[in-house]
């Protein structure tokens, strides 16, 4: 290598060339690999950047290299990641600062940096002129380059190529003056704006607390669009129809993802009668309304996002649920947009009963779409009546358990429509009295009210639940500290927001809703040594999301006692003193059905509802749980609620492809003198799943569980459980292994009865397997056959069983997809680098 490195030249960025000095090398890493001595071989790292170099290569290509050759490593152990971030932070430094990291005060030039940009940017007229207005000196003062550390590679790639703010093309933030030009940006309303700044930095830079994605690009700038999603309702009015098309492109362009009702259209064959001609329907619409989506590049960062909604008695609802087929007219299909059912619960009544379900159009029955409940039910059977008596002339009787079938027969085969329940969202939202949702959004965990008039909004944040877990529990003074500041960052978001529409700024300033949600459950569940699906899981779901749900109730309280109530807060269920977990019995009540969810808590919920009688409450709504699908990777945290989808998988970026091990399965191997070179080659070849590696203990089995082992209707327990303290909803996506239509059928029907709002998406088990070639093969095989243990009786379907169930299968439903190995429906969008889907 010595004797290599001597004929090799390179190319400084001045244009001068001098000898290759691998020692550099050495002394750069050695500074990158301190903390983690222990477990980094400098050398094996130089030996791997020596593959890729060559004579005459550019000093910033050296960078690369050194980084990909760290990455390449991060399947060894956890330490490689930081290593590599370290190496990527000393290439941000040198482009921000002009300096090298290693040999100069970091400190100063941080503090220098960060005043010198901010200034910089607004003079360019990238940031708001108001960042000006702030101490920028103390708030140097504050910024802690030493948690730059936190940052693993993942996190500090994510931020680099998509988050820091860049001017012609140079970027102008390092780590820490991110999160304090984003805490700035939330500040600026703030009447102690320095010390509010210093406040929300803490929680952003310690990871505590993170705001959405938009919020996270776009705070601070002159255009600070800082909100994720936008949910609005289409007239059956074609001028109305069109306005929706231009609001949907202007609320794309400014980053934010599209959640769209198109109940009210009326369907295919209905009457025009200003022009005496019949309707052709929907789906021309929907067309329309997919190309739109494809032309809009959010923020010129991400494409734009999509879903449309329509409630199952619509006479176009077959059409609809075949949007995203691969076959058939492609003038009647839309790849580019999502697609979502909105359910009443009558249609799972009827389908329960083997019972007839009737479709209308929604010009001759204009009032379905805007009542919920019993009164639906009457009105429904109303229409019923005047279809059997020629009244109503448009209209189409179908078996309710046939269409419930195709439903799922297409959300299997495309992953579309997503399955949301309209009357629970309906019944349990805090603001009955101020109109109806009508759908929900781009990721099915907002619900707030729709109309002409109003564009709902969603403002979100998650806290990182697993870093409030302290000494071995749930530390309820930590959280309450962090829900505080993020609930008030939360309502600034709300004041210092752009406004693509004015129909979107009416709904934001009257409502004030806001969507606290929750990520890393699964890194709190490692860190108290619970399995996911363990009672104590389901125990902890429960008496957490109660925990989060009081100091968020209790904080936009606090925050109406100094700010004032929101403007449509009288009459709501908070000024009726009805919280979230009393409208489990409104839903029963409503249903004439038990809700299959346990009741009670753990907290003295007293002096909140003495509080929020006296003061009102800020905010109309106060939670919800996204999928913090980037979030997540910037603080090296699971993804809001989910169990963890694999122990093992590749990750894929600009830099290369690296492998990532689930960093707390390492640890606890690592306790037991277990993790070496063959535990990693067994853990490759199983795919992740330890359940088949003999040697690894009982009680690491059951706590290291990858999601698909765990029953779905385990998962949908806990959900339940959080739902009772949510006013909002939950991103919950389905992991169901095998192709069995009945357990499909069960899972959604048992979310329906206990009582969950809405659904995400379905992900089923494709045959897609970690790259294995580097295994020996006399030892491993040539082949590898994947194999799955029986968990649960309830997941007892292993892949050598596919023929059977899919007879099965074929049985219960419709159709069935073409090709069982392609059937991993994960989120299409979460799977783009470039997008962040909600967060």
């Amino acid at each position: 290598m010595e004797d290599f490195a001597k004929i090799i030249s390179i190319t400084k960025s001045d244009g001068t060339i001098e000898p290759l000095n691998v020692e550099k090398w050495r002394q750069e890493i050695a500074w990158a690999s301190k903390g983690h001595e222990a477990f980094i071989v400098v050398e094996d790292i130089i030996q791997e950047t020596m593959k890729n170099i060559f004579n005459g290569i550019m000093t910033n290509e050296i960078d690369d290299a050194l980084i990909l050759a760290s990455t390449g490593l991060i399947e060894r152990d956890p330490g490689y990641s930081y290593v590599s971030a370290r190496l990527l932070l000393k290439k941000l430094y040198k482009e921000v600062v002009r300096e090298s990291i290693v040999t100069s005060n970091v400190s100063d030039a941080y503090k220098a940096s960060f005043v010198n940009n901010i200034k910089h940017a607004v003079e360019q007229k990238v940031y708001d002129t108001q960042m000006n207005s702030f101490d920028l000196e103390y708030l140097a003062q504050h910024l802690r380059p030493e948690r730059d550390e936190l940052l693993d590679y993942m996190g500090l790639k994510t931020l680099y190529e998509r988050y820091f703010t860049k001017h012609e093309g140079t970027r102008l933030e390092l780590p820490q003056v991110f999160f304090m030009r984003v805490a700035m940006g939330v500040s600026l309303n703030e009447s102690n704006k320095n010390e509010k700044a210093v406040e929300f930095y803490n929680a952003f830079s310690q990871f505590l607390y993170v705001p959405s994605t938009p919020t996270l690009l776009h705070s601070g700038l002159v255009r600070a669009q800082l909100s994720s999603c936008f949910l609005n309702t289409v007239s059956d009015d074609l001028k109305h129809i069109f306005k929706c098309y231009g609001d949907n492109a202007q609320l794309s362009k400014w980053s934010g993802g599209i959640g769209t009702d198109w109940t009210n259209v009326r369907a295919t064959g209905a009457n025009i009668k200003s022009i005496k001609v019949e309707s052709q329907g929907l789906i021309p619409f929907l067309k329309i309304a997919n190309d739109t989506t494809a032309a809009i590049n959010r923020s010129g960062k991400r494409r734009s996002a999509a879903v449309v909604y329509l409630e199952t008695w619509h006479l176009d609802i077959e059409d609809f649920i075949d949007l995203r087929k691969n076959t058939g007219d492609e003038r009647r299909r839309t790849h580019d947009i999502n697609t979502a059912n909105w359910i009443p619960d009558l249609f799972m009544k009827r389908v329960f009963a083997d019972d007839n379900w009737t479709l209308f159009s929604p010009d001759e029955a204009p009032d379905l779409h805007h009542i919920y409940g019993k009164e639906f039910e009457k009105r429904y059977a109303e229409y019923e009546k005047q279809a059997q008596e020629g009244v109503i002339e448009k209209f189409k009787v179908v078996s309710a358990a046939k269409l419930w079938r195709k439903m799922l027969s297409r959300l299997f085969e495309t992953g579309h429509p997503w399955i949301t329940f309209k009357d629970p969202s309906n019944i349990r939202s805090p603001q009955d009295h101020a109109g109806v949702i009508h759908a929900s959004n781009l990721c099915t965990e907002i619900l707030l009210n729709t109309s002409e008039d109003e564009t709902a909004v969603c403002n979100l944040g998650s806290v990182n639940l697993g870093l409030h877990i302290v000494d071995g529990r749930l530390d309820q003074g930590l959280l309450q500290k962090t829900i505080s500041t993020a609930m008030r960052i939360l309502d600034n978001v709300i004041d210092l927001n752009f406004y693509p529409t004015i129909e979107a700024q009416n709904a934001n300033f009257k409502h004030r809703p806001v969507g606290l949600g929750v990520m890393g459950v699964q890194d709190a569940l490692y860190l108290l040594d619970i399995p996911f699906d363990d009672p104590r899981a389901l125990e902890f779901a429960d008496t957490s999301m109660e925990a989060i749900s009081y100091f968020a109730i209790a904080a936009s309280s606090q925050l109406a006692k100094e700010r004032g109530a929101y403007g449509s807060y009288k009459g709501s269920k908070w000024d009726r003193n009805l919280f979230p977990h009393d409208t489990i019995e409104l839903l029963e009540q409503e249903r004439g059905m038990p809700i299959e969810v346990r009741r009670g808590g753990m907290l003295d919920w007293a002096p909140v509802r003495e509080h929020v009688k006296q003061y009102g409450m800020r905010n109309s709504n106060c939670m919800a749980i996204a999928p913090t699908a980037t979030i997540s990777n910037i603080v090296g945290c699971f993804p809001c609620i989910e169990p963890i989808y694999k122990n093992i998988y590749v990750k894929a970026n600009m830099t290369g492809e690296f492998t990532v091990v689930n960093r707390y399965l390492i640890e606890d191997l690592k306790k037991l003198n277990m993790w070496n070179q063959d535990m990693l080659n067994q853990l490759k070849y199983m795919d992740g799943n330890v359940a088949m590696i003999e040697e690894i203990p009982q009680h690491l089995k059951d706590k290291y569980k990858e999601a698909f082992q765990i029953d779905p209707e385990w998962l949908l327990q806990l959900t339940a459980a959080r739902s009772k303290w949510i006013d909002q909803s939950q991103s919950h996506n389905v992991f169901m292994q095998g192709v069995s239509g009945k357990k499909l059928s069960a899972i959604y029907e048992n979310a329906w009865k206990m009582g969950i709002k809405t659904m995400y998406y379905l992900r089923t088990l494709g045959a897609s397997q970690i790259e294995k070639s580097t295994l020996d093969a006399k030892k491993f095989g040539y082949t590898q056959k994947r194999q799955y243990t029986s968990v649960d009786s309830a997941m007892s379907s292993d892949v050598r069983q596919i023929p059977a169930t899919m007879a099965e299968m074929g049985k219960y439903v419709d159709e069935m997809p073409q090709s069982p190995a392609t059937m991993a429906n994960a989120c299409s969008i979460l799977n783009e680098e470039e997008c962040e889907s909600c967060q």
